[in-house]
């Protein structure tokens, strides 16, 4: 187990305290790491009761069509992160979701290295993303994409 795994698992535990605490739905959608950051949340204490589930959205039109990302959107963007995110949190009926897009690696895609991240957030009324540059192997670039989309919805959570 690396480091980053140990702090997504800490970080699952506060989540599902703040949540259970709180009545709150957590939601995720995934295209760059492709159902790990599900299956941390999921893991998580009496997760029943509060992940409402996840959407493993790869490929452009599925985001589209399932998530209503707008067609045209650079996938490996923030504007697509927000709306993946979004897009979950009304599928599922979330009070707050959380969406990972981005470069995994070893090589680049399109004009973005690899490394490049996009963490998308939303809750009713508000949403946003935050850009991460990770350094390292395709695994530890996804280990460390857990670990921030889990941070990013405790963070999200704490301020519902």
């Amino acid at each position: 187990m690396t480091e980053s795994d140990q702090g997504a698992i800490d970080w699952v535990a506060l989540l599902a305290d703040i949540a259970l605490a709180g009545g709150l739905r957590v939601a995720v959608a995934e295209s760059l790491t492709s159902g790990l950051v599900a299956s941390a949340v999921g893991a998580g204490p009496e997760a029943e009761d509060w992940f409402a589930g996840a959407i493993v959205a790869y490929q452009s039109s599925v985001k589209e069509r399932l998530l209503g990302v707008e067609p045209g959107i650079d996938p490996v963007s923030g504007e697509c992160a927000e709306q993946l995110a979004a897009g979950a949190l009304r599928v599922m009926r979330a009070d707050v979701a959380v969406s990972t897009t981005g470069v995994g690696g070893p090589d680049p895609q399109d004009d973005h290295p690899a490394g490049t991240v996009y963490l998308g957030w939303a809750m009713d009324g508000a949403h946003g993303h935050r850009a991460l540059r990770l350094n390292g192997d395709p695994e530890h670039i996804l280990s460390q994409t857990v670990t921030e989309a889990v941070r990013l919805l405790l963070d999200a959570s704490v301020k519902l």
